[in-house]
């Protein structure tokens, strides 16, 4: 009850010995028991009273239908035990952990060459558009060096007139408009086909 241990009780008696005496030491031992035995008495007649209390309510009896509603026998689960000892009492070094060891190292093995199949299936992609890259650039430069054709040579400028020319025929020149040609027009295939 108080978790006292032989040495605890020997102490509190000699405690008691010295501070009490040899004389009065036994009636105090007395009235102690009696107080302990009165207790203990009053214990018992509270839990008689919980009891019967609980028998009157019906309480015991709703336990034990829970208790029996909770029981794997009456739920029709009594083979249930005895499957599950088999799980209990599992040992990895049957047959059975041997295999699940060696599937889940296959499995690992697995998964390792896939991820390397994988890496290796991104590298041959990103040398493929590596390739396709260069390969555009390198039909796209000869176009654009065929696309600028040198530009034609320009006319050569006209030569000015000489200076012994007299100002009357610079005059006469310059005075006079030149005749204009008329421009030739430009035919559309639609228009070539209304005027055939």
């Amino acid at each position: 009850m108080l978790d006292l241990g032989w040495t605890e009780l020997l102490v509190i008696g000699v405690v008691a010995l010295i501070v009490i005496g040899p004389k009065d030491l036994p009636m105090l031992f007395r009235k102690v028991g009696q107080y302990v035995g009165k207790a203990k008495g009053m214990a018992r007649e509270f839990s008689r009273a919980m009891d019967q209390a609980a028998d009157e309510s019906g309480m015991k009896e709703a336990t034990s239908s829970f208790k029996d509603m909770t029981s794997s026998k009456n739920m029709g689960l009594d083979g249930w035990d005895e499957a599950t000892k088999d799980l209990k009492n599992w040992d990895p070094e049957t047959e059975i952990g041997k295999m699940a060891a060696e599937r889940a190292e296959a499995s690992k093995k697995i998964h390792e060459v896939s991820t390397k199949k994988a890496e290796e299936r991104l590298a041959a992609q990103a040398a493929r558009a590596a390739d396709v890259k260069t390969e555009a650039a390198s039909t796209a430069a000869p176009k654009k060096a065929a696309a600028k054709k040198p530009a034609a040579k320009k006319a050569p400028a006209k030569k000015a007139a000489p200076k012994t020319a007299t100002k009357t025929v610079a005059k006469t020149t310059a005075t006079k408009p030149a005749a204009k040609k008329p421009a030739a027009k430009k035919t559309t295939p639609k228009a070539a086909k209304d005027s055939a």
